[in-house]
């Protein structure tokens, strides 16, 4: 990546206590970094002026204005200059000095359109927080490419803008980020770049710590919107079909590791599947459901104002 301009861009709001710890992680990268810029839905905490003294361009963005693919459009607009757009979440901590790095290395594919890193559950995660991290993101790299589609399915398209990279003329490409989307504005760029012929490159040695330890109703309001996701853009698997017995496959690895560490919390295993399953389920027919019902069962919430 020698001479070529890299930017680190960060949605932010009240980053809270673990945005010091981002920001060392982020402080102590061996790879240089041309620009750093935050976009920050008003933050009423320290998350704004941390970011000023770690050397960061901020970027204002009324609140109700947000939405996720917006939000890294408006980032990537402001740094034009730059061949290689890296994209953070504000409590996605770097493991070491050369997360970065090694993440960016995949450009030197000219084909790369996108990389993204290995997310490692964070300290202290529960045993099924820590297991969804460790089986969707092994050690071993990938690249993906349209051909893959027969054996990954829509896992084709996966990735995760809590730790990843772009090509900016890529994005361009494909037209950037969509707005007002529920969420996964990272995976409809992903489909769009495989379909134009770019590549995505999973980087299993760009590390970093990143887990949500999520309660069963609070899965059941994100597999509610995961749902809503899958019909609204169902061209993504139309395209790319399903994930076939992936499911199956991780539930199984579920059981042999939550039996491993511990037994006591199969009834919470159990529980978050069933709430998984039925807000998927009630996610693929939300066009049935009334507005505020929608409202009250999504995790974003002020998704439906957008789209009444």
């Amino acid at each position: 990546m020698k001479g070529r301009k890299i930017a680190l861009l960060i949605p932010t709001y009240n980053a809270g206590s673990m945005w010091a710890e981002v920001l060392h992680s982020i402080a102590t990268q061996a790879c240089i970094l041309d620009r750093k810029i935050v976009i920050d839905s008003a933050s009423t905490d320290q998350t704004v002026d941390l970011a000023k003294q770690h050397g960061f361009e901020v970027i204002n963005l009324d609140k109700k204005d947000f939405d996720h693919g917006y939000a890294r459009q408006l980032l990537a607009e402001s740094a034009l200059d730059c061949e290689i757009l890296i994209y953070l979440t504000q409590d996605c901590i770097l493991k070491d000095s050369f997360s970065l790095s090694n993440l960016i290395k995949a450009f030197d594919e000219p084909k790369t359109g996108l990389a993204y890193g290995r997310q490692l559950p964070h300290k202290g995660a529960k045993i099924l927080e820590s297991h969804a991290r460790l089986f969707n993101y092994p050690a071993q790299s990938i690249v993906k490419r349209i051909s893959d589609k027969e054996k990954l399915g829509i896992k084709t398209a996966s990735c995760s803008n809590s730790f990843a990279a772009y090509r900016l003329t890529a994005l361009q490409q494909v037209g950037g980020f969509p707005s007002n989307t529920i969420l996964g504005e990272d995976v409809i760029v992903a489909g769009r770049m495989l379909i134009k012929g770019w590549s995505i490159s999973y980087v299993g040695n760009a590390e970093s710590y990143h887990s949500h330890d999520y309660t069963a109703v609070e899965e059941f309001k994100r597999y509610f919107d995961i749902g809503v996701f899958h019909k609204t853009d169902h061209w993504l698997i139309d395209e790319f079909g399903t994930a076939g017995g992936e499911g199956f496959k991780y539930l199984k690895s579920e059981l042999a590791y939550v039996l491993k560490k511990d037994p006591f919390v199969l009834p919470k295993m159990v529980g978050t599947i069933a709430a998984k399953f039925l807000g998927y389920k009630l996610g693929m027919m939300h066009k049935k459901l009334s507005h505020n019902l929608k409202k009250k069962i999504s995790m974003h919430h002020k998704y439906w104002d957008k789209v009444k």
